[in-house]
């Protein structure tokens, strides 16, 4: 047998290379790399962005900003300058983009830059007048106003009326703009000018006719229809101003202004979804709107989520903590913590800029007394208590509050007739609250300032509690004709013409306020007004068109369910009770009473009775019942 070789002796094995790239296989590698190549080339070429022309992107900026649509000429104009830095105009154009949307700040260094690549100064102070206001500075604004050339002198004039408003002079920024659209009475923006002021001024019938003015000459331009949406919610409801958010958005589909509006309203009406959609689109226009994070914040404490809704609001950064909503959102968020002395200092700086707030103050009354302090929590709540319609949970605070500092039996009798009071749910004509200052001092400050409708109201409200019914009326009176177009003076007149107990002639006056500004107050005194004067379909009328614009309102479901027991239809009552029992748990004694009469209604006509009935009826509220809630 021969040796086998050792196989590391073994000899290797020659690879002939020819045999693998063969000429053929050349060829297939070559056309395969060559492929490779041209795919790649084209995968680059797709995703280069193509060579930007200045001026045809300046041209776009100009054209999408005379169309209102400011987001697009703000990109646009963008654009330009990253193709041509040096192109002092396109800076310019992206200044007035960013004033349209609200950015004073990025406007103003805009028109640094415009000024340094060679736009002359006089071409641009009317833009640093504006890009000042907006910063807060109506000082500054007003300087750079006036430097402003003949060429810019309305757009100029307009901006030094509005800074003279933010100062405080409001009456003669008006006059200023009423002169002004009269010259140019074709001027759309100074008619959205004067309609704003005057919304903000209370002025709703003037706001309207400027906002209408402003929406004809301008029909599509953002801030007018914004505007005009704000004036229809105030006057007709929410579901009526939506269109008009929509119409603005329509135009510049990230216009801030017009999305917090849209969301705000959407949220009132009920429809989350959609209000969260909103603000999420407002986040992408402006990164870091504190607008858009407080109302997502107040939608997160909505669904019972507390520590979303409370970093929400931290991510504000403190931009908003002077609102009056973002103060209450912040001590509910304490309160349902169990953070009752947090919630109390939030309140009370509340309660102190709204000493008539009902509402304010027995949210303030609960959370002192939570915290420990019953005395303050007293003197909170018994404004609320000499009421005679003061609600049954009110009531309950109170009672607690006198009887954890009661000394003497006159105190404990106290307690008793306050939880008497709670139990029996039944509530009489509201009032307004009292005032402490004499009607000579009152007066007093009339004379001197005679100009300061605050002042004037003070006045009918002191004539009013010191039994002078026909000295608050003749002051209601004057004050309705001075001011015809805001719901404030009427409502002045037909308060005091109720008080009085002259409910016919308060009714109308009312419904003029409603014509004005349909909100819930106005909603409430127009239907009791209407109640009173033997009036009840026209009342009845009245509430329904309220609830066709805002579902969601309590006070006119609950309104509602007391309306449809009395008409006989129990099973309806029911219906719209329990939605609103839901929502608000069982401590409204006055809304578990409505629904004990439904239920019992609803037994008698079924003919239940005995304990059969009885059954039935717990099952029924058992299965109507909302889930319990955290009463901490």
């Amino acid at each position: 047998m021969a040796d086998t070789p050792y196989p590391l002796l073994r000899r290797k094995r020659v690879v002939r290379w020819t045999r693998v790239f063969t000429p053929m296989r050349l060829r297939l590698l070559a056309i395969a790399l060559l492929a490779l190549v041209v795919v790649a080339g084209v995968a680059v070429l797709a995703t280069r962005s193509p060579k930007v022309d200045a001026r045809t992107a300046l041209a776009d900026a100009r054209m999408t900003l005379a169309a209102g649509n400011y987001s697009a000429a703000r990109r646009n104009a963008q654009a330009a300058i990253g193709a041509a830095p040096a192109m002092g105009i396109a800076h310019a154009v992206l200044a007035r983009a960013d004033l349209e949307l609200g950015d004073g700040l990025a406007a103003e260094a805009e028109l640094v830059r415009a000024r340094d690549t060679g736009v002359a100064a006089e071409r641009l102070y009317h833009l640093q007048a504006q890009a000042r206001l907006l910063q807060g500075d109506p000082a500054g604004a007003i300087d750079a106003a006036d430097q402003a050339g003949p060429r810019y002198a309305a757009e100029a004039q307009r901006v030094r009326a509005q800074a003279m408003a933010a100062q405080g002079d409001s009456m003669a920024a008006r006059a200023i703009l009423r002169r002004q659209v009269e010259e140019q009475p074709r001027d759309g923006a100074g008619w959205t000018a004067l309609g704003r002021l005057a919304l903000n001024a209370g002025d709703v019938g003037s706001a309207a006719a400027a906002a209408a003015q402003a929406v004809a000459l301008l029909p599509r331009e953002p801030a007018a229809l914004t505007m005009q949406g704000e004036v229809v919610r105030l006057r007709y409801g929410l579901i009526a101003a939506l269109p008009w958010f929509e119409r603005a958005l329509a135009t510049d589909a990230y216009y801030h202004p017009a999305l917090i509006e849209y969301a705000a309203t959407l949220g009132d009406a009920g429809r989350y979804a959609e209000m969260l959609a909103a603000t999420r689109r407002a986040q992408l226009a402006r990164p870091g709107s504190p607008q858009a994070l407080y109302l997502q914040a107040v939608l997160a404490a909505r669904a019972g989520r507390i520590e979303l809704a409370r970093s929400l609001l931290q991510k504000t950064g403190g931009a908003i903590d002077g609102l009056p909503g973002a103060i209450l959102l912040s001590g509910s968020l304490d309160y349902a913590e169990g953070k009752f002395e947090q919630a109390s200092a939030m309140w009370r700086g509340l309660a102190r800029q709204q000493p008539l707030n009902v509402g304010v103050r027995r949210l303030l009354g609960a959370a002192l007394l939570r915290s420990g302090d019953p005395r303050a929590a007293l003197d909170m709540l018994q404004p609320i208590g000499a009421r005679a319609d003061a609600d049954s949970y009110a009531l309950t605070l109170l009672a607690r509050a006198l009887g954890a500092v009661a000394e003497t039996p006159d105190d404990a009798a106290a307690v008793a007739a306050y939880l008497d009071r709670a139990g029996r749910a039944a509530t009489g004509a509201s009032e307004p609250f009292w005032i402490d200052d004499q009607i000579g001092t009152l007066e007093a400050d009339v004379a001197r300032t005679p100009d300061v409708p605050s002042l004037m109201l003070a006045a009918i409200r002191g004539r009013a509690q010191a039994g002078d019914h026909a000295g608050a009326i003749a002051r209601a009176r004057t004050l309705a004709a001075a001011s015809p177009g805001a719901p404030a003076a009427l409502l002045a007149l037909g308060d005091a013409l109720s008080v009085a107990g002259r409910y016919r002639e308060a009714a109308p006056v009312y419904a003029r306020a409603a014509n004005l500004r349909f909100d819930e107050p106005v909603m409430l005194r127009l239907v009791d007004a209407l109640g009173r004067a033997g009036q009840a379909e026209q009342a009845a009328t009245a509430l329904a068109l309220y609830l066709s614009q805002n579902p969601q309102s309590v006070a006119a479901r609950q309104i509602l369910g007391r309306l449809q027991l009395g008409a006989g239809q129990a099973a309806a009552a029911i219906e719209t009770l329990e939605g609103v029992r839901h929502q608000l748990g069982n401590r409204d004694a006055l809304l578990l009473a409505d629904l004990s009469r439904a239920y019992g209604a609803v037994a008698v006509r079924e003919g239940e009775d005995g304990e059969d009935g009885g059954g039935r009826m717990r099952s029924r509220c058992a299965m109507h019942a909302p889930p319990m809630r955290s009463r901490r």
